[in-house]
This record gives C-alpha cells, sequence and structure tokens, in this order.
C-alpha cells in the first residue's frame, strides 16, 4: 500500500492573462509544497485561461504560453505538477496537460476527446491526441486525461485503467456551470471510478469568463466509486487529500494507445495522514444563486470595472439584480436610477426606493415626462393623428437606456441590463432601451425562477430585502396606464415551460401541443421566440445558468423560415 499526496488547485484564470496565471500557478505550487503534497494538479488550460477562442489562432500566443510553462517547470522542484497548456508540436495545436516531475516534462499528454457542441468550439482549433501515458512509481501506476476524455465510454479511462493497470486517474478540467451539472459529473465520474476500479482526482476550473461560469467542485473519488472529498464550489481552493494505493506488479503491455514513463524521482509517502475534507454540496437556489453573483463580480472585475448602474424600476427583476450586484461587488460599488414616468404607480416608485434603502446603495430618481415630452413634440408632425402604440412605449424605454448609458459614460459605471429569459425569449423588451448595457445578470433566468431566487435571498438574510409587494404585485412594464406583462404574454407559469420545451430541449410544435399547451398559443409563443432572434443578437451577455442559454449555446438564423 502506498499513500500518495494529491492536491487540486482550483484557480480562478483569466483569459489572455498568461503571466497573471502563471504566478498564480507557482504560488500554490509554493502553497502546496509546504502542504507536502506529492502531486499538484491545476486545471485545463490553465496557463491560458478557458475558453481562449480565437487567441489560439495567433502563434505568437501559442509561444508565449509554452515560454510560460518552462518558467513553471524550472520551479517544480521535489514536486509533479500537472499543468494544461495549449502545445503545438508537428504543425498540429493540442489541448494538453504537462506532466512535470523535479523540473523535467516526462510526458504531454494531448486530449483525445475534443468536444464540439453547446458552448464548446474544440474541433476549431485542436488536433485530437491518440496516445495515454502510465506514469510508473515503485509498483504504483498513474495517469492524467483531460475533461471531455473521462465523459466518454470505452475511451482514455479505460485504456489506462484496464490495459495500462493505473489505480489513479486524475482528470483536468475546465466544466462549465449549468443547473443540475455537479450530479451530472459525480455521476460520471463515480460510474467510472467503479467500472475501471480505479480512484480518480477531478480538478476543475472555478470563476466566470464572458457568459460562462465554472463551479469548481473538484472530486477525490475511491475505486469503489465512493466520494472521498469535494472542493468548493464557486470560489478558489486548494482540496489536498492523502490517497492510499494497492502496490502491484505494473507490465507492459501492446496497446498501442497506451504508453509507459517511468517517474525520474520516486514521489515519498506523506510523514502523516490528513483527514478527509468533508463538505455538503449546495442547494439548488444557493447554487443558481451563487453562480449568478460569481458571474457578475468575474464580469465586472475581469473587465476593469469598478462600479456598475442599473434601472431601479421597482419591479421583481430589477430588484434581484440589484441584490446580485452587492453581493457581488459590494453596496459601494452599485448605483440605482428610478426613471419614473407618468404611467409609473406610487407602488412601484415607493418600492424601488425602498429595495435601494434595504440595500444601502446610491440611489438617484429621474422624471422623464419632460423629456418623453420634448420626443412627442418633435415626431408628432410626422406622427400626426395615428394612435399610440409601441411606438410610444419604447421610446420610454429608450429615454431610459440613453440616461443609464449618460452616467456610464461620465462615472465609468458598467450598465446592468434587467431583463429576464421569458422575457428575452419573446422579444417583451426593447432594443437600444432596457437591452441597453453591458452585461445581463438576468439573461438565462426564467421569470419564475427569478420569484423563486428572490425568496431564496430575503429567507437568506432573515429579512423582507424585496417587499412582499413586490412578489404581489402583477408583472408590468408600466408603459401605458394599466398595462400588465399578460396583456401581451401568456402568463409566466405556462409561458416558462413552453420557452423550456423549444429552447432547451428542441421540442416540436406538435409535441408541444401534445403536452397540454393550447394550438394557438403556441404557435403565437414559437413564433414570437424565432422572429426575436435579431434581437437577441444584439443584448448583452449574460451568465449561463440553465443546460442551453441563448448566445454560444443556442445559435440559429435571424433569417430564416420554419414551417
Amino acid at each position: 500500500m502506498k499513500t500518495l499526496r494529491i492536491a487540486l488547485i482550483q484557480i480562478n484564470s483569466l483569459v489572455g492573462d498568461l503571466a497573471g496565471n502563471a504566478q498564480k500557478i507557482l504560488y500554490f505550487l509554493d502553497k502546496t509544497r509546504e502542504l507536502g503534497a506529492n502531486i499538484v494538479v491545476f486545471p485545463e488550460l490553465a496557463i491560458c485561461g478557458y475558453p481562449p477562442e480565437d487567441l489560439l489562432l495567433k502563434s505568437y500566443f501559442i509561444k508565449d504560453n509554452a515560454a510560460y510553462l518552462e518558467k513553471i517547470k524550472n520551479q517544480c522542484e521535489d514536486i509533479t505538477a500537472i499543468i494544461g497548456f495549449p502545445n503545438s508540436q508537428d504543425g498540429a495545436l493540442y489541448n494538453s496537460a504537462a506532466i512535470i516531475n523535479n523540473k523535467k516534462v516526462i510526458y504531454t499528454y494531448h486530449k483525445m476527446h475534443l468536444p464540439n457542441y453547446g458552448v464548446f468550439d474544440e474541433k476549431r482549433y485542436f488536433t485530437p491526441g491518440t496516445e495515454c501515458a502510465v506514469i510508473r512509481d515503485n509498483h504504483v501506476a498513474w495517469s492524467v486525461n483531460i475533461c471531455e476524455d473521462i465523459w466518454v465510454n470505452n475511451g482514455p479511462t479505460m485504456y489506462e485503467a484496464q490495459h495500462g493497470n493505473a489505480q489513479l486517474i486524475i482528470n483536468i478540467s475546465a466544466s462549465p456551470y449549468h443547473r443540475g451539472k455537479l450530479h451530472e459529473r459525480e455521476n460520471i465520474i463515480r460510474q467510472q471510478a467503479k467500472e475501471f476500479k480505479t480512484a480518480i482526482a477531478y480538478c476543475n476550473l472555478v470563476g466566470g469568463q464572458d457568459e460562462l461560469v465554472f463551479d469548481g467542485g473538484s472530486l477525490i473519488v475511491s475505486d469503489t466509486g465512493r466520494v472521498m472529498a469535494r472542493g468548493k464550489q464557486f470560489e478558489e481552493d486548494i482540496l489536498i487529500t492523502d490517497i492510499k494505493l494497492k502496490s502491484k506488479s505494473i507490465i507492459s503491455c501492446a496497446d498501442p494507445h497506451v504508453k509507459f514513463v517511468d517517474l525520474q524521482s520516486e514521489l515519498q509517502p506523506p510523514k502523516f495522514l490528513l483527514p478527509l475534507r468533508r463538505l455538503t454540496p449546495m442547494q439548488d437556489k444557493e447554487e443558481i444563486y451563487s453562480a449568478l453573483v460569481l458571474g457578475t463580480r468575474d464580469y465586472v472585475r475581469k473587465n476593469d470595472f469598478k462600479k456598475v448602474i442599473l434601472g431601479m424600476s421597482g419591479g421583481i427583476d430589477s430588484a434581484l439584480t440589484a441584490l446580485i450586484a452587492v453581493d457581488a461587488l459590494g453596496k459601494e460599488n452599485v448605483v440605482a436610477l428610478s426613471m419614473p414616468s407618468e404611467f409609473s404607480s406610487e407602488g412601484t416608485k415607493r418600492d424601488a426606493e425602498t429595495v435601494a434603502k434595504n440595500l444601502g446603495i446610491e440611489f438617484h430618481t429621474i422624471n422623464i415626462n419632460d423629456i418623453f415630452s420634448s420626443y412627442s413634440k418633435t415626431l408628432k408632425p410626422y406622427f400626426k393623428s395615428l394612435k399610440w402604440n409601441i411606438a410610444e412605449e419604447n421610446i420610454q424605454a429608450r429615454i431610459r437606456g440613453n440616461l443609464l448609458m449618460a452616467f456610464s459614460n461620465k462615472f465609468g459605471y458598467m450598465v446592468l441590463t434587467t431583463g429576464n429569459k421569458s422575457e428575452t425569449s419573446v422579444g417583451y423588451c426593447t432594443l437600444y432601451g432596457d437591452m441597453a448595457g453591458g452585461f445581463a445578470v438576468l439573461k438565462d433566468v426564467p421569470k419564475e425562477l427569478v420569484y423563486e431566487l428572490s425568496a431564496y435571498r430575503n429567507k437568506k438574510e432573515k429579512k423582507d430585502l424585496i417587499p412582499k409587494s413586490i412578489f404581489t404585485r402583477p408583472p408590468t412594464a408600466e408603459l401605458r396606464h394599466n398595462q400588465k406583462d399578460e396583456d401581451s404574454l401568456p402568463p409566466y407559469p405556462i409561458l416558462d415551460p413552453i420557452i423550456e420545451s423549444y429552447v432547451e430541449q428542441d421540442t416540436s410544435l406538435k409535441e408541444i401541443v401534445k403536452s397540454g399547451v393550447p394550438k394557438d398559443m403556441a404557435i403565437r409563443v414559437l413564433n414570437l421566440i424565432d422572429r426575436n432572434e435579431y434581437k437577441r443578437r444584439q443584448a448583452p451577455p449574460g451568465v449561463k445558468i440553465t443546460p442551453r442559454a441563448f448566445g454560444k449555446d443556442r445559435r440559429m438564423p435571424i433569417t430564416c423560415k420554419i414551417a
């Protein structure tokens, strides 16, 4: 029996910041060396960040990655490190893991299975690898693969465990979050561990990158599929664990997919054993809310903004957006702007101010009546006697967007938009109005979930940060007298499941009608979703929290006709 002390490092990389990412890797190398780790593991493409997208097409970028790997390698004395990086070799580019032992790269593994679905475009950049390596260390064998490799049946894990006799598989990953993803990953990893009778150490990235959030949640799983230790969710972490591996004879095999590599220096067992870490995974609402907070914080901070501003309408969406912003950035960095018109009720104006006061954020009120009157006067010769319609409604929204952008330009604030997935899906939003901004916090959050998350956050605070009146008031854009969302849309408890079926599950009209949705309603909603693709293309990015978000996850043509 041999004991290895393995450290899985969940780092929050910034795409393209090679110097910053390398500095962070070196910091954690020193930290884990002090803790007596034998093997320290970093996530997929840790040096350049994930996903680097078309940065990978720049030859100098690839060379710079290699140069930083060299610097890291020279600091790997008396420790074995596994570092993810893009590797150019023989005219091909690979998504690779360098296995460094005592200042030498003893093997470079190339990812074999390249995902090319949803948000992934790896076949655009990388060539798939064809070989696994089993690292031998005095009757103990372990191996490395990358992210998608462990999701594939009869893939690298099988070669390494069955053909190479590896007792431990180390998987480095950049697996983005969506609701329920942690449990999906855990089930896959436990299943692979049990099937191939090998322990698995899974190291995942953490942090926000544009629309994606990486949730960490690294795992150490025994060869029976038992979870031995967990990494924290949504924050940087060192998951360090002692793994006992049974010594056994290791012989070479004839499988061309498997290569054996001997360590340059033997890994010494730890002098004393560490207690196992016991963490309980987050519950559903806490997990989603944490993803929104991390995604917002990293997008704002990584793009060099300090403060944000949003329109505070007195409705549930702007209240939740403000709350997430405060949790992400601190109350001193959030500014709210109330912009009432003649159609704004006393209730919504009062609730907007109450939310701002409860959160302790800077709050200003600018009445837009005079500005709207000026627009109306200017346009009167052209609109003549035409009836009031959506044109006048949208002018109000665009006035508000203009005011928010003026504050952004003058003070350097990032504008947060407040629209949710239900509205974005059917186009119940105004281009250059409430869609104007830098980041859409609730872009992938359906309306019903907005209420659930707001209730969760109130409950966590043990007081009503968001007043009860906001929960009970019928949703309204307040762009005309007595307007309600249900004047234009089906009730959200009916609308949201239709959107989920069509957008996230690719369910056909026929199947949606068969599920009990009236045919006329189903046709209308699906037509709205299809017709408003042009709006969504012009919307700011926002946090992905569902299995299929608008944007890179779902790519539909703007100009098309669906039968």
